[in-house]
């Protein structure tokens, strides 16, 4: 029996440090490292159910091959010779016919590991293939901050840690950053910091802080000029920092003048007493930290929102006294681990929100995904599995596990979880890395991305040397600049580093200050965060979704079973429809129908109605068929939390509905 170290590769903020027992090459209990201070030696419930993932009964554990125009099936096992043969002679034959803008490459960081995921995209850069503008997570709250320091980067977790507020807005961190959260409890034990949740929801990170503000879904911007407008009042605005670091005061300040109390509460929901309360909280228990979660910019006022909240510490005299995604902090060399630089090819891309579409239209011949579950996770599902669907759409997926996206595919090939291979993935928001070393031999016939990245160059014919470079070579000059001391060669000898970070107060704008009115625009966004109008109250609800406890998107369903099929209404809102609590209703607009259980409670505001992602109805049906492919205008993100729907008892559900 022996302890493997590694680090959890998951799409999640706390990138932990995981010691894995192995006993006669068999995974037999994972639990936290105490080397990681973010980690603090324990585990999320997706961390403690790997070992049962990693031999899941839906493991893809040999090459697969559908039979031809079987639609769903049924698969055949082949070797991957002839998988291999299979695709490379499909993706000759698309760039003959159809030329390299039809192969749409489709990843996303299912696995996060620098080798895994970007190095194996070495093979895509020099076919030229399409790739996404990868806006479906986080590049809206990017683009609205950057708008205003440059980059979007933020204050450093000890900096959270020694704030005497700490205010997660729109940021459910006990469940999606267990361990951020757990950081934030032990400031309040030690030190008396007070935690402020600001959610629509009353999440169960709501339940845990101190104070709970509920604004309506979208009117975060409003509620930022509401707390800004009682500092300027209050002399509470750090007039030196502003005059120093800042620019636009004056016409920031104006702005926020015309958010009476009145005016507020009227959009937000909020009262002038609560926003009075955290006015007043911020000036007299400085300094403050803003928590800034990705689900408050997955909507139509994404971005809006974030800009408008990172805006608020600079009055408080705080450089990027925020959160959001630290990753803009970091120097990594991007272009050269996935060889964009390398390559004498420039592939289109597309927005990833609207792909949906554009699959239902057959615009790509050939689509490979990796790292990702498409058929579930992206908005417009109808249109995406019937772009997947299609006959002439030719589909490979390389996964870990079957999936929606893999049992549409024409070509599975199995992969290895990351348990079974060596790499490096680093945090977007703590800065402590380790080598992620493997604990088993892959299972099956499993074969590792640059494997297969390298064996298709080979076949296609393919010469250059970047594509069969040493991956820990290219590693080793990507990371050259990212760590405080050391590099690669440090982490294969074992040791910790800590991520480098750009200076807190060094902003990236055409000023070298903090714009609170922002002189460069994106896509005709206005220089001070706009309050847009909300949708009036109707027959109409605003439907917001989010992840819960024992999943990771679409992973581990087949560990703790279907992600919960219930939506929450709240009670007024069931009354008007004669819903009761536990009925089946029916969710539904003109996009798709889902049917799910009916939870009656007052922990949504009315006009509001909140079930977990990605789940499949009841009815078979997932939840993001209700999810137009609209993007926000700034930065392209999607409108996860705008989606407007209908609800009725599904008895009641009629065609003229």
């Amino acid at each position: 029996m022996k302890t493997i170290k590694t680090v959890c590769h998951r799409d999640c903020p706390d990138t932990c440090f995981m010691d894995v027992t192995v006993d006669q090459g068999k995974i037999i209990a994972t639990r936290g490292s105490t080397l990681n201070p973010v980690t603090r030696g324990f585990l999320c419930p997706r961390g403690n159910g790997d070992p049962q993932r990693v031999y899941s009964n839906k493991r893809v554990l040999h090459p697969q091959v559908k039979s031809e125009g079987v639609g769903s099936g049924p698969f055949a096992r082949v070797s991957w010779d002839v998988a291999l043969s299979r695709v490379s002679d499909r993706i000759q034959s698309i760039i003959d016919t159809h030329g390299r803008e039809s192969l749409l490459l489709y990843d996303y960081p299912g696995n996060t590991g620098f080798l895994a995921w970007h190095f194996a995209k070495r093979l895509w850069s020099a076919l030229g293939a399409t790739t996404t503008d990868y806006a479906l997570c986080s590049s809206s709250g990017h683009t609205g901050i950057g708008l205003h320091y440059g980059l979007s980067y933020g204050l450093p977790l000890t900096g959270m840690a020694a704030s005497n507020v700490i205010l997660f807005w729109g940021n459910n961190a006990k469940v999606s950053a267990s361990h951020i959260w757990a950081m934030a409890r032990q400031a309040r034990k030690d030190r008396g910091a007070i935690l402020v949740s600001v959610d629509p929801r009353q999440s169960p990170t709501a339940e845990a802080a101190d104070i709970w503000i509920q604004p309506r879904p979208g009117s975060d911007v409003a509620l930022c000029y509401g707390i800004a407008r009682y500092l300027i009042e209050k002399d509470g605005v750090d007039q030196g920092f502003i005059g120093k670091w800042t620019t636009g005061y004056q016409a920031y300040a104006e702005t926020a003048m015309g958010w009476t109390p009145e005016r507020v509460e009227q959009v937000s929901g909020v009262p002038g007493h609560v926003v009075a309360q955290i006015g007043e909280l911020l000036m007299t228990h400085r300094p403050a930290a803003f928590m800034i979660g990705l689900g408050l910019q997955k909507s139509m006022q994404g971005a809006e929102a974030a800009r408008a909240v990172a805006l608020l510490p600079a009055l408080l005299g705080l450089h990027r006294g925020f959160q959001y995604s630290n990753s803009r902090g970091h120097e990594i060399d991007w272009p050269t681990i996935n060889g964009r630089r390398l390559s004498g090819h420039r592939g289109k891309v597309v927005g990833q929100t609207g792909i949906g579409r554009r699959l239902a239209a057959g615009e790509f011949k050939f689509v490979y995904v990796f790292g990702s579950n498409p058929a579930m996770t992206l908005p417009d599902q109808s249109a995406v599995r019937h772009g997947l669907d299609r006959e002439d759409v030719f589909v490979v997926v390389h996964d870990t596990h079957w999936s929606e996206t893999a049992t549409r595919a024409d070509v599975v090939l199995p992969a290895p979880t990351f348990l079974e291979k060596r790499d490096v993935a680093i945090s977007d928001h703590h800065p402590y890395s380790r080598l992620s070393e493997q604990a088993i031999a892959p299972l099956g016939d499993s074969w590792h991305e640059i494997q297969v990245m390298q064996q298709l160059a080979e076949r296609l014919g393919l010469t250059a040397d970047w594509l069969y470079e040493d991956p820990w070579a290219a590693l080793e000059k990507t990371l050259a600049h990212t760590y405080q001391e050391g590099g690669v060669k440090q982490l294969l000898a074992g040791e910790v580093l800590e991520v480098k970070l750009r200076p807190e107060d060094v902003y990236q704008t055409l000023s070298g200050k903090i714009e609170l009115a922002a002189t460069v625009s994106h896509s005709g966004s206005t220089p001070l965060p706009t309050q847009h109008a909300l949708p009036r109250a109707g027959s109409w609800l605003v439907l917001l979704n989010s992840s819960v406890a024992n999943y990771t998107h679409s992973q581990f369903t087949d560990v703790f079973g279907p992600i919960p099929q219930v939506v929450w209404v709240h009670p007024e809102d069931a009354g008007k429809r004669s819903i009761e609590d536990n009925d089946v209703v029916a969710v539904f607009n003109e996009l798709a129908t889902v049917t799910l259980r009916a939870k009656v409670t007052a922990k949504v505001p009315t006009g509001t109605l909140w079930a977990p992602r990605p789940l499949t109805g009841l009815n078979g049906v997932p939840l993001n068929a209700l999810v137009p492919g609209i993007s926000q205008g700034i930065g392209g993100g999607p409108i996860f939390n705008s989606v407007k729907v209908k609800v009725k008892p599904e008895a009641r559900l009629s065609e003229s509905d």
